[in-house]
């Protein structure tokens, strides 16, 4: 009983670990507008901006191979592009913003749309 108890609150911690990482992929990855954005990211608050670009290829990595129905290794590289290219050219407030919300404000949105075409990679 105990056992199953303990795989049940496993299944659901890792589904809810799953559904945060499915949401902050699709934020970081220049989707949609601000309208339908996220709640603020309380982990994002002291991301250095190599931080940053590490959380950005990540979800690069899992919104890209579901998006062009690949493997995460087939889009290494063009994430990589991405994800370089955007956080270093975001300002000082772009990355200040990001850190206070988890997201790509606007001008930093439209610096990562500039990088996903630049790198071959599919606008979700």
């Amino acid at each position: 009983m105990v056992r199953t108890m303990m795989k049940r609150r496993m299944g659901a911690a890792f589904w809810a670990a799953g559904w945060a990482l499915l949401v902050s992929a699709q934020a970081v990855m220049a989707a949609g507008s601000t309208s339908a954005l996220p709640p603020p990211d309380p982990t994002a608050k002291n991301l250095t901006p190599y931080m940053i670009q590490l959380r950005a290829f990540d979800a690069c990595l899992v919104t890209q191979s579901r998006l062009m129905n690949t493997t995460r290794e087939a889009v290494h590289s063009p994430c990589s592009c991405y994800a370089k290219g955007t956080v270093n050219a975001m300002t000082k407030d772009e990355l200040q913003a990001f850190r206070e919300t988890g997201y790509f404000n606007d001008s930093a949105r439209a610096k990562g749309f500039d990088f996903i075409d630049r790198c071959k990679l599919q606008r979700p």
